[in-house]
């Protein structure tokens, strides 16, 4: 347990903080029916008799009603009803569900014990809320708001302005640490421009790109939120309310599977730089930290655009997974990392319209959500091979940052109204498949399998249709195939011989499996666009118990960059649990 957690734990057990929360009664896996009345064609479906995401959640009568009925009390006696989780059961096809778990409190508090009791329901719990608390208050009783602000002996330093960065330097500035953020590209409206001119056939900016710039990768992306981290200290759900409190929507909080989309995530990232400076921090764009000044094996400064240096002791390393430049210096000056394992493979697209049939039926298909799938195989080899970055309703793009590379990653919008469904469909690589030793034998393996990808596309994406990968022939314009949904110039080419050989098997072997779960999703005309190679980052920068850097103190190595997160959320996690250990060090007293 690192020095945030155990700041945590202390905050939690606050007396003050206790008496503040009232209980709620939790009823779990509570199902309604989706009654859809639709014609019997899905082309003869009108647009009226289509619902929205909205729609479909707007039943809290319903759920009061039967959340009533299931505690054996009148609707009137439910003082209020929060939705805390919601999906979709779609099992029973053509019957559909939506399943919620809710978050009642009764008009008489006193009574909720004995309601409980009464039913004799396993689904029906009593909770006791607790919610996340920052060490700032580890020993007061009054409000947040009322707090003093902190008084630091310096301005940390946040070093990159992905979800890492950004949640850490919002939670610096709120509780008054006034941080400094460094971000090596643009601000977001700056950076998209940058992008989409690449994407139009434009040079490349390898310091403003979907990987470079205000909001990290992320912001390029589906803006996906699930993650699969173990969360006792309630940072998940600290996340999600920053998000809905800076613009993205409220039904993030219990979606199965929230998403933002990248055009909701750009007006948010904007929104929390704008709080951030507000609270007296500060942020730069165009700031790329070129170096670290180390006193005795502390840290004392950071050199920025080699021209610069700024006065420091903490610093933090939000740099993100494609930072290569920065982790060949780290490894130079001897901080220590190591290569690890993460995956490499394709984006596959098929039409929304074939995923939406598999998953929900024919009827239903599009009345509903564009339908997600997650999809995972062990081949005979022992590779896994599963779905990554699962887009529905999204596009293609071109991820590169390096010239005379290509990389791919999947990015929708908020409506997930395209035609198309994509996802990475990767394989597992641990060191033992590099071509050479090191801790930067990951960094090479990528960029060996993006220059290849890059002569095959003849510097655009290169693609191919599934068909014609498993024949191991070129492909050519096809009239009766769909055409890629892509961001960014393609090339239909052979994409053959781009995987090394293991992995092209255990993809090929992985994809026929799949396709025994939805079918047509192997089918001829399925569209591969290489390559799927930042799926992580090929390196693990190592940190201590204190989440600081063992060769530097005052470092803190954070984030996916640094190998401590996969995705928006974990990374956004990881960068409150590192604002909290510095939190922890300066009320210690510690230097």
């Amino acid at each position: 347990m690192g020095v945030g957690d155990r700041a945590y734990c202390r905050k939690s057990s606050s007396a003050g903080v206790k008496g503040r929360i009232r209980n709620m009664v939790i009823i779990s896996s509570l199902k309604i029916q989706l009654k859809l009345s639709l014609k019997s064609s899905l082309s003869e479906a009108k647009a009226a008799d289509r619902l929205s995401l909205q729609d479909i959640l707007d039943s809290k009568e319903a759920l009061t009603k039967k959340a009533a009925k299931i505690l054996g009390i009148k609707p009137a006696e439910i003082a209020s009803l929060e939705i805390l989780k919601h999906s979709i059961d779609a099992r029973k096809k053509p019957q559909l569900f939506q399943v919620y778990t809710v978050g009642i409190t009764l008009t008489n508090p006193q009574s909720e014990e004995r309601v409980v009791k009464r039913c004799k329901n396993k689904q029906v719990t009593i909770y006791t809320p607790h919610p996340y608390l920052f060490p700032s208050a580890v020993s007061a009783e009054l409000p947040e708001a009322e707090l003093p602000k902190a008084r630091l002996p310096f301005r940390p330093v946040v070093i990159g302005t992905g979800p890492a960065g950004l949640f850490c330097g919002y939670m610096l500035a709120k509780h008054g640490y006034q941080p400094i953020l460094l971000e090596r590209g643009f601000d977001v409206d700056t950076r998209t421009k940058d992008v989409e001119a690449y994407w139009n056939g434009g040079r490349l900016n390898p310091e403003s790109n979907v990987q470079f710039g205000e909001g990290g990768a992320g912001t390029f992306s589906d803006g996906k939120l699930n993650t699969l981290v173990k969360d006792p200290y309630g940072r998940n759900k600290e996340v999600l309310r920053i998000f809905v409190e800076f613009g993205a929507p409220e039904h993030i909080l219990y979606e199965s599977k929230p998403h933002i989309g990248t055009d909701l995530l750009k007006k948010v990232v904007v929104r929390m730089r704008h709080f951030i400076i507000e609270n007296g921090g500060e942020v730069r764009f165009g700031a790329k930290v070129t170096g670290f000044l180390v006193n005795e094996g502390a840290l004392c400064g950071v050199e920025v655009n080699h021209n610069e240096q700024l006065e420091t002791t903490r610093a933090v390393l939000a740099i993100g997974h494609s930072a290569r430049d920065t982790f060949t210096y780290l490894n130079e000056i001897q901080v220590p990392m190591e290569a690890k394992a993460f995956a490499v493979g394709m984006r596959v697209e098929h039409p929304q319209h074939r995923i939406n049939v598999c998953m929900y039926g024919e009827e239903l298909g599009s009345c509903l959500p564009a339908a997600p799938y997650k999809l995972t195989a062990k081949t005979s080899t022992g590779r896994g091979v599963y779905s990554f970055c699962m887009c529905p309703g999204g596009f293609v793009v071109d991820a590169s940052s390096e010239p005379g590379q290509i990389a791919v990653n999947g990015m929708s919008y908020a409506d997930r109204g395209g035609s198309h469904a994509n996802s990475a469909i990767i394989v597992q690589v641990t060191p033992a498949d590099f071509e050479t030793e090191g801790a930067l034998a990951g960094v090479e393996f990528q960029r060996t399998l993006e220059k290849m990808a890059y002569q095959l596309g003849k510097g655009h994406i290169p693609v191919q249709y599934y068909g014609d990968y498993v024949r191991n022939r070129p492909s050519e314009p096809q009239t009766d195939h769909e055409k890629p949904c892509i961001k960014g110039t393609y090339e239909l080419t052979n994409l053959r011989g781009l995987l090394p050989s293991a992995c092209e098997t255990a993809f090929l072997e992985g994809m026929e499996q799949f396709d025994r779960i939805i079918p047509g999703f192997a089918a001829e005309d399925a569209i591969l666009s290489g390559i799927e190679s930042r799926t992580s980052s090929p390196v693990r920068i190592h940190r201590d118990d204190t989440l600081q850097s063992p060769a530097i103190k005052g470092l803190y190595p954070c984030g996916e960059g640094a190998g401590y997160a996969g995705g928006i959320t974990s990374a956004a996690m990881d960068g409150i649990l590192i604002a909290e250990a510095i939190a922890t060090v300066h009320k210690s007293g510690m230097r």
